[in-house]
């Protein structure tokens, strides 16, 4: 008989002695058959394509629990691995027991995620039948897979290399336990053993993280380097084998009373970045569930070093880019106290378009600076670098605050429409912010104040109440090149505090901003003078809600936003207040002829200043006065009205003084007007709600006076 063998495939010689082939696609999760590994199978004897469903449910569920352990442990080592699988009917009925062995298509540890087709194994018969497993089986399977979930759960918390270490140190696995635990790092074309160690138990081992170090060189015959270079387990059941196969490196483990070692690569993303080295004080013969575990223990503890690496790096670069984009830690302006806070309270780099400056102007007063790119990512953080910078420089050149914005604004635009043409800049690369710009003329405490889209300034009194300072403003910066940036003119009073933040101040946890502003007002209402510094941190620790170390999601929306923020402080001119006298409250506002609708600022501004008065009704009254005596300016005067309002004395004994003043000589005429009449009831208000009223002449101009006192909670008033 001639035969051709030639002609003759792997795939004739094998099912000639019933033996099938078979492919496992571990992305699709499907596996292809020949005829006799379908038959095998207790499917149609024909070559076809099945999906893992199909495949699961001829094997029974024990043994295919245990075959997946096997098959990763195989991915794993880069080996021929085995197992044997009772194969079922759709009953559940025992039909034959089969014997699988399966490897990587290159005989390599397979690449994480592995590629489609990432196995390829034989299916043949073999009998009798496996008997099922005893109870005993089953209660140590379940230990150790209870085992590995707590050891995955432990490493998925640890935040550096030393926790990660004290983890594997207090490693007890089911039946064996390691005896020490050696992480070996790589750098360059050299190990370096160890980078941190550990006894059983989490005890501490000569030569861990702080103790001696070594340098083994990647091509040297040892079991670390070789593990490193293959990316397969290394085992040595017993000092024998580990004389056996390393004679040259076998007196220093041999010193060390242990008597079985597993060096086990650490691999991530298919680069092995390092060496665990388990070693036990007693022979162990790695099987095959030994082998798993300690493969899969290996598979977590690379990913959790990965992950502290990447940490590292990403704390690195916010702490380098922090420290290059923030002004000075003490920033400083002649005659005033000034604090400042910057929390990163976002994900990712923890770094985002939020800045403040404090800039020196040629003219001898400051300038300070808020403001927000949009966005929270590197990119915001590179937006706003230049255009801090920027601002910077037109401040520096002695311009006007309107000017130093409108020309920030035709900076920015022409930075991010630089990228529109640009196929590679993503769609959202145009990036516009907001900003706060206030030059302070310390001698007087006058504040210039220009606004592009950004939040209102605030000033903190002397007792701790918080009162916004509505002011004129313009679009963000960025949006229109040609945008104006009208101006508002302040005072800082003495002993009052300027208070300039950006939104994730107010609105973290989901706030809105008047929700903000409250939260910030009950947080330091009633604080006399307290040091600023004190008055930063309070602000801050009101509203910010540290992450845990694993931010789950529910958590990870907490703060939303970073949180900068500005203080200026004007010391108060009397420093020897008698102690119990409370500190004078004041507040000051201008309304032009053309802003009519700032009339509502004023009566936010006295509510703020009256929040803790103790009669509701008066409070009610107080605003609809001050109502009528701004809406007389506007109406029968052709100039703007000057609000001053001013609460004096103790709590509960308090006087609140407000002042309506206009350039116009014309004094207010009291009428008598009929029932149709549509005006002329301001001043009988005043009459009827006033504790005292009046009006007086100035150097030009007028001003009209009203005064409510307080009155005790038990007056019954």
């Amino acid at each position: 008989m001639d035969i051709q063998y030639e002609d003759m495939r792997t795939e004739d010689v094998l099912a000639a002695t019933a033996v099938g082939v078979w492919e496992w696609d571990d992305v699709r999760g499907v596996a292809t058959t020949d005829a006799v590994s379908a038959e095998l199978l207790g499917l149609p004897p024909t070559r076809a394509t099945f999906p893992e469903a199909t495949l699961r449910a001829r094997f029974h569920v024990e043994d295919w629990t245990a075959a997946q352990r096997a098959i990763g442990l195989a991915r794993t080592e880069g080996r021929v691995g085995e197992a044997e699988l009772r194969v079922v009917d759709r009953e559940g009925a025992v039909l034959r027991t089969v014997r699988l062995r399966f490897r990587t298509p290159r005989g390599e540890p397979a690449p994480d995620p592995s590629p489609p087709g990432d196995l390829l194994g034989t299916i043949s018969e073999v009998s009798p039948a496996l008997p099922p497993p005893p109870e005993s089986d089953w209660d140590e399977r379940r230990a150790r897979e209870a085992f590995v979930l707590d050891t995955g759960r432990a490493l998925s918390e640890v935040a550096t290399v030393e926790e990660a270490v004290r983890v594997l140190g207090g490693l007890a696995m089911p039946g064996f336990a390691p005896d020490a635990v050696v992480l070996v790092g790589r750098g360059g074309g050299w190990l370096v053993y160890p980078t941190g160690a550990a006894g059983a138990g989490g005890r501490g081992g000569a030569g861990g993280a702080g103790g001696p170090r070594f340098l083994v060189p990647l091509d040297a015959r040892h079991p670390a380097a070789e593990a490193l270079r293959a990316g397969r387990a290394v085992y040595l059941p017993s000092p024998g084998e580990y004389r056996r196969r390393y004679p040259d490196v076998w007196a220093a483990p041999h010193g060390t009373r242990r008597r079985a070692w597993a060096y086990l690569p650490l691999v991530v993303a298919g680069r092995t970045i390092g060496v665990w080295l388990a070693a036990f004080g007693h022979e162990v013969p790695f099987t095959i569930v030994e082998r798993s575990t300690l493969s899969t223990i290996a598979r977590m503890l690379a990913q959790a070093l990965a992950r502290i690496s990447l940490a590292d790096t990403e704390r690195e670069l916010t702490a380098d880019l922090q420290h290059t984009m923030r002004p000075p830690p003490t920033p400083s302006v002649p005659g005033m106290w000034v604090a400042a806070r910057y929390v990163p309270t976002g994900g990712g780099l923890q770094v985002g378009g939020d800045w403040y400056d404090v800039i020196p102007l040629p003219t001898g007063r400051v300038a300070l600076v808020i403001g927000d790119v949009q966005g929270h990512d590197v990119r915001a953080a590179a937006v706003m670098a230049q255009l801090r910078i920027a601002l910077r420089a037109y401040a520096s050149e002695g311009h006007h605050p309107d000017a130093v914005l409108s020309r920030a604004s035709r900076f920015l635009a022409a930075l991010t429409a630089g990228t529109a043409g640009d196929p590679d800049a993503p769609d959202d690369d145009a990036r516009f912010a907001t900003c706060l710009y206030v030059e302070v003329d310390p001698p007087s405490g006058t504040l210039v104040v220009a606004r592009a889209g950004h939040l209102d300034p605030a000033m903190v009194l002397q007792d701790g109440t918080v009162v916004t300072r509505p002011t004129v403003g313009g679009l963000p910066l960025g949006l229109l090149p040609q945008s104006d940036y009208p101006t508002t003119r302040l005072v800082l009073q003495p002993g009052e505090t300027l208070l300039m933040c950006t939104d994730g101040l107010l609105e973290a946890g989901g706030r809105d901003v008047d929700a903000g502003w409250g939260r910030l007002r009950k947080a330091v209402a009633g604080l006399s003078d307290l040091r600023l510094d004190d008055l930063a941190d309070t602000l801050v620790e009101t509203v910010y809600v540290p992450p845990p170390r694993r931010t789950t999601p529910p958590l990870a929306d907490v703060n939303r936003d970073d949180i900068a923020l500005l203080l200026l402080r004007r010391p108060p001119a009397d420093r020897t207040r008698p102690a119990g006298d409370a500190p004078v409250r004041r507040g000051v506002l201008t309304i032009a002829q053309s802003e009519p609708a700032r009339v509502s600022d004023a009566r936010r501004q006295l509510g703020a200043l009256l929040h803790d008065w103790t009669d509701p009704e008066r409070v009610h009254g107080a605003m609809l006065m001050l109502s009528e005596a701004v809406t007389n300016v506007l109406t029968h005067t052709d100039g703007d009205a000057l609000l001053v309002a001013e609460i004096s004395g103790r709590r509960g004994e308090r006087l609140l003084r407000v002042e309506v003043s206009d350039p116009s000589d014309e004094l207010p005429h009291p009428r008598e007007p009929g029932e149709l009449a549509s005006s002329g009831r301001g001043l009988l208000l005043m009459r009827s709600l006033a504790d005292a009223w009046g009006w007086s002449p100035r150097g030009v101009g007028k001003t009209t006076w009203f005064e409510l006192g307080e009155e005790p909670p038990d007056s019954g008033g």
